[in-house]
Parts: C-alpha cells; sequence; structure tokens
C-alpha cells in the first residue's frame, strides 16, 4: 500500500525541503499522511478546474509546483482564500507541493529546462543555487535559438531582446528569474532565458549587450510536471499518475 507519506518522501529524495527559500511554503500541505493512494493527479498549480479534475478521476492527492497556500490563511470557508483548500479537504484530497526547493535541486526545474535547450550544465546561476548557466554543443544563431525555444517549451510565442549575438553560452531560470540579468552577464552569458521581465530590464539587457528571452512563466516550469510523472510512476507502480489536462498557461497570443 502506498499512503500520501510514501510519496511525499520520495519528493523529498529529490528536492529536500530545506532547500527551499525563507519565503517559501513548500511542503506537505494539505490531507492525511497515512492515506491510501491510488491516483495522483500532478499540475504546476492547484486551481479550481484542477481540484475538479482530481475528484472525477478520484485521485486522493494533487502534487504541484506552486503550494496551494502561500500566505497565512485567516479563514477556511467556501467564500475566501481558502476556498480551495476547503474544496480539497471537503473531498479528501491531499496537497504536495514543491516550490523553490525543486527549481533549487539538482534535477529539478532548471536543470529541466535547461536540458530542453540542448545545453550541458556549467555551474549555477545564483548565489541560492538557483538558475543554471550551460553550454551548447555548437554556437547558433539567435534567431534559430528562438525557434528551438519555442518549439522545446510548446510555447505559443516569446518576449525578446535581440543583442544580436549567436548563442554558445546561456543562463536560464525557470519562473520570475528577471532580477538575475547582469548575474548571468557577468558569468559569461550571452543569452539568458527566464519569466515575468519587465520593461526596464529589457533595458538592462540592451544596456549590457545579453539576449534576453521571457519564455512565460508556465511554459518554463511546467516541463518539470512530467518529468515528476515518471519519476513517480516508476518508483510507485500500484500508483497511477496522470498529468492535469485542463492546467494551462493563463497568457495567450492573439
Amino acid at each position: 500500500m502506498t499512503t500520501v507519506s510514501d510519496i511525499f518522501a520520495n519528493l523529498c529524495e529529490l528536492a529536500p525541503l530545506e532547500l527551499q527559500c525563507d519565503f517559501d511554503n513548500a511542503g506537505f500541505l494539505l490531507g492525511r499522511a497515512e492515506r491510501e493512494v491510488k491516483r495522483v493527479l500532478l499540475s504546476l498549480d492547484i486551481t479550481e478546474e484542477v481540484i475538479s479534475e482530481a475528484e472525477e478521476m478520484g485521485a486522493e492527492l494533487i502534487v504541484s509546483h506552486h503550494p496551494l497556500i502561500f500566505t497565512p490563511l485567516r479563514s477556511l470557508t467556501d467564500k475566501g482564500s481558502g476556498k480551495k483548500a476547503l474544496k480539497m479537504a471537503e473531498s479528501g484530497i491531499a496537497a504536495i507541493c514543491m516550490h523553490t526547493n525543486l527549481d533549487i535541486a539538482k534535477g529539478g526545474v532548471n536543470d529541466v529546462l535547461l536540458s530542453l535547450m540542448g545545453a550541458e550544465e556549467l555551474d549555477v546561476l545564483d548565489e541560492d543555487g538557483c538558475g543554471r548557466v550551460g553550454e551548447l554543443k555548437e554556437e547558433i544563431s539567435f534567431n534559430d535559438f528562438l525557434v528551438l525555444c519555442k518549439d522545446a517549451l510548446h510555447a505559443k510565442g516569446l518576449r525578446y531582446y535581440n543583442a544580436g549575438r549567436p548563442v554558445k553560452k546561456l543562463a536560464v531560470m525557470g519562473g520570475s528569474g528577471a532580477d538575475a540579468i547582469e548575474t548571468a552577464f557577468n558569468k559569461g552569458c550571452d543569452t539568458y532565458l527566464t519569466a515575468d521581465i519587465k520593461y526596464h530590464q529589457f533595458q538592462t539587457a540592451q544596456d549590457l549587450g545579453i539576449n534576453l528571452i521571457d519564455g512565460d512563466h508556465f511554459y518554463t516550469e511546467n516541463p518539470i510536471i512530467p518529468v515528476l510523472a515518471e519519476r513517480l510512476s516508476k518508483a510507485f507502480p500500484d500508483v497511477e499518475f496522470t498529468v492535469s489536462k485542463r492546467h494551462h498557461a493563463l497568457i495567450d497570443f492573439a
């Protein structure tokens, strides 16, 4: 019999909770630790649609990247910020959320992202161990790299600044990593892929002369979800692990 606690322990082997940043709230956030698990739904986020999907498939657990509970809940009603947690509790669905610890961990979000770009890891990007620096086997044009990036992420579009440099040494950080543009430049990178980039941060890239790509928060982090599903399926063959078919990027392109 596989329990919620068993699955949580396996995920902690990959991404120990002590790796998470001080502001974070990763971990086993809802449910009964010793409840038997036969079906698990995996999703980048726990949305109301994802909870309904879990209910319909009879899942006892949702595993996500972004925490279900991030700030302290002041109430647990069907009208407030705790309504998703209430719905899951009433349905007997547990929640395990591996966030910045999974960003930092070896084999986590950023290693998967770098691998998708076809780069070999050289270093971590920032002092917290988040982000990765890597190198392509061969130098390619920035336009060709944009095509590679869009296809690998299954993104509908990219925002970018073209500094006129070919791509060889690059940095990546899934999710909101725009504050590390100068760090990427100082590590000798010609290109930086991340998400949630603001206007003035594109100007910083222009000033530095570094290619900058905004691959969208969802698309730069979501590749870890099928990787987790594969890992857990091998570890727990008696459990059905399903990647959400309803969760998708919030931002669309006309």
